[in-house]
């Protein structure tokens, strides 16, 4: 028995496809016996030769048959023997046209709605019943449900609107559009432009309380006054954070926590974290081993506990905090940025100023939109999840275990979903179910359609009665990448504003968000914006050094795309799985700390390198897989991005042996002299030491000591 042909259908009315199937289609040789799950299809006389009797040896009979995993519908097509049935060519190309014709790729829509007459419960019933019966189990769930339905409607728009996106930020000299270029001063919409006040109130302004926080409480700690600007009630998740260890670290180097308030945000940490595709539809050579990478993302942390404690230490330091509260728009003048904002509680507009705008807001940053233009982000990936307290039976899963990157199906409407799952306090469980996705404006991608599949096949992923199941909170959002060829190819800052964060979009593009990037580039970020606070170098030209762009991150992007499926098209089901597991495969059989580096964006040019050549050995259909998903526009930006890391590689060589020593001995007279230049150096130097890779020795030292001996040094 050989399987011959094997089909994704985009739906989960598997009924639909078995009806269509037994009566709707019909082969155009051989005879059609139907089966439970499909049809046989046995030989004829028609189909002999000159109406020959069959020989014994001649094929009998091919067996098509579906199933339904993951939301959706599988084909298979079985040849009972080894030679070839009578135009079988001819009858899989008639099935996969017709079935494609009959069941092609769907992307709903999410439901217009009106909640002035009508719950969000009632609204969303009919479109998405288990997201519905599930969110009312949770505490805040109707609110929560409410956010994930806006946030997705954010997306949407602007998605759909990247040319001419809502214009939210000012400049009193009409510099402004995409970054650079003529642009819109004054009125907006009818808005008239804000009058500034004399001098600035305040030092930096953040909007966006999550990642925000957490640099502004560490900017308010060396004497900045600071305002944080957040539109819901402060302190509120729909994301856990997960890290590592070494990389956690930076927020006690930089003083922001002590090693005892570290313990108390630590929810848990695990012991190994597993990282496994489906293989059973990949050849023998392209399955792989479990990957372990138990210092990858090990720590489960409490989310609002870290920001309830970073808004406490922003408060004592002098900060502010304003909740509930939405930006509008920003006027930037040569002095100060004007913002206007409002109260959603009072619904009272109000007028703040100061030095530097840091745009905090994430992938639904509107500022984000206005400054890239056409390419905000060009990636995303859209996540859902939750945290349950309790339920699952024991055994089900140890809670010293964590799953860092898992699929349990093949390429499922169009998505290869991935789940996530991570320890947290006692017998919590925080589960992600996400999938890398173009950005598209026919299908930008759907958290309350993922959240129907979530509650759906959960039960699949790991073994669970849904209805015993604790819900604490959903965790939900969109996590951006752009695929940067050069350090400007995205713009992150304009004249007294910066993005930190998804707002930035420059993290890793395997499995890192925003807290991942903003963490690992904390301390570069606090010293680089020190300096430009202090000498006020706060125009375009000198913000737009400060940013988190790794060229060993910019050219792993190759990786990401290829577990995109493009929106309108069909790819072999298992092709996603067979290119993650050649990959993982190659991560297995090498030292661990190989698989560290790559994951927390410490490759080297020569690691990816080697692995890239080993992967080509290994899969050499891996090359073309890459140009089919790519396309040639595509692999020329990253034959850029490549050039970029090799030219890094070489200045880094050049560099690193003397340049941080030389900084050392001019800088109490440099930056003095000519703080511009310093700025400039810094940034460099940063450049040079980031994202280098942990050799042997140093991935064996997992003390803290010899984490702050690494650190300090």
């Amino acid at each position: 028995m050989k399987e011959i042909l094997y089909l994704e259908v985009p739906t989960a009315d598997i009924a639909a496809v078995r009806q269509w199937l037994q009566t709707d289609f019909q082969p155009r040789y051989g005879e059609k016996v139907l089966t439970t799950e499909g049809f046989r299809l046995k030989i004829t006389t028609a189909t002999t030769t000159a109406g020959a009797p069959i020989s014994e040896n001649l094929p009998e009979e091919l067996s098509v048959f579906i199933w339904s995993v993951q939301r959706t519908t599988y084909l298979k097509v079985f040849r009972w023997a080894e030679q070839p049935f009578p135009q079988e060519k001819e009858i899989l190309q008639q099935l996969t046209k017709e079935i494609r014709s009959r069941f092609p790729n769907h992307y709903p829509e999410p439901p217009a709605i009106d909640l002035s007459q009508q719950s969000i419960f009632e609204a969303l019933a009919p479109y998405y019943p288990l997201t519905v019966k599930y969110f009312q189990k949770m505490p805040n769930g109707e609110y929560d449900l409410k956010r994930a339905y806006w946030w997705e409607q954010r997306w949407r728009q602007g998605v759909r609107n990247p040319q001419q996106p809502r214009q939210v930020v000012f400049s009193s000299t009409g510099d402004w559009v995409r970054g650079r270029g003529a642009g819109g001063a004054g009125e907006a919409g009818g808005d008239k432009k804000i009058t500034s006040p004399s001098s600035p109130t305040y030092d930096l302004i953040y909007i966006g309380g999550a990642l925000g926080v957490i640099h502004a409480a560490v900017m308010a700690k060396l004497g900045y006054k600071v305002l944080l600007v957040e539109r819901m009630p402060f302190g509120r998740m729909n994301r856990e954070w997960n890290i590592s260890r070494d990389e956690i670290q930076s927020l006690l180097n930089l003083g922001l926590i002590t090693p005892a308030e570290l313990d108390t945000i630590i929810a848990r940490e695990y012991k190994d974290g597993f990282n496994k595709f489906f293989d059973a539809n990949n050849p023998k050579k392209l399955r792989s081993p479990v990957l372990h990478t138990p210092t990858v993302l090990n720590l489960g942390l409490d989310s609002e506990k870290l920001l309830q404690l970073c808004g406490q230490k922003l408060q004592a330091a002098g900060g502010e905090i304003w909740d509930e509260t939405e930006f509008i728009r920003a006027d930037i003048n040569e002095s100060q940025v004007v913002l206007k904002v409002k109260h959603l509680c009072s619904e009272i507009e109000k007028q703040v100023s100061g030095r530097l705008l840091v745009d905090a807001m994430g992938t639904a940053s509107p500022i984000a939109w206005q400054l890239n233009g056409g390419r905000a982000f060009d990636s995303v990936c859209p996540t859902v999840g939750a945290v349950i307290e309790s339920g699952f039976e024991p055994g089900v899963w140890d809670s010293e275990l964590g799953d860092v990157l898992n699929s349990h199906g093949d390429i499922s409407r169009g998505r290869q979903l991935i789940w996530e799952l991570f320890p947290a306090a006692g017998d919590e469980l925080t589960i992600y179910l996400f999938h890398y996705h173009e950005v598209n404006a026919e299908n930008p991608g759907s958290l309350l359609e993922m959240y129907e599949d979530f509650f759906t096949i959960l039960p699949e992923y790991r073994r669970c009665d849904m209805e015993k199941l604790v819900w604490k909170k959903p965790t939900f959002g969109y996590i951006p990448g752009h695929f940067s060829v050069g350090s400007g190819d995205r713009k992150v800052a304009f004249d007294r504003l910066i993005a930190i964060g998804d707002a930035a979009s420059l993290q890793s593009p395997l499995i890192f968000t925003g807290f991942g990037s903003l963490v690992r580039n904390l301390g570069r970020l606090t010293k680089l914006l020190d300096i430009a606070l202090k000498h006020d170098l706060l125009s375009f030209q000198h913000l737009n050094r400060i940013r988190a762009y790794q060229t060993n991150v910019s050219v792993t992007w190759l990786f990401s795309k290829g577990m995109m499926v493009p929106t309108g098209k069909f790819l072999p089901p298992q092709r996603v799985n067979s290119m993650l597991n050649t990959f993982f495969g190659l991560l297995a059989e090498a030292p661990p700390e190989v698989a560290d580096n790559f994951i927390k964006d410490r490759c080297d040019w020569l690691t990816f390198n080697r692995l890239a050549l080993k992967a080509a050995k290994k899969n050499p259909a891996l090359l073309l897989w890459i140009w089919e998903l790519a396309g040639s526009k595509d692999l020329l930006r990253w034959l850029g991005s490549y050039f970029t890391f090799s030219r890094h590689a070489l200045i880094s060589t050049l560099l690193s042996g003397w340049f941080p020593q030389f900084l050392n001995r001019v800088g109490s007279w440099l930056e003095k002299r000519n703080p511009a230049l310093w700025l400039r150096l810094q940034a460099i130097n940063y450049a040079i030491s980031i994202g280098k890779p942990r050799s042997a020795t140093q991935f064996a030292k997992t003390s803290p000591e010899a984490i702050i001996e690494k650190f300090s040094h």
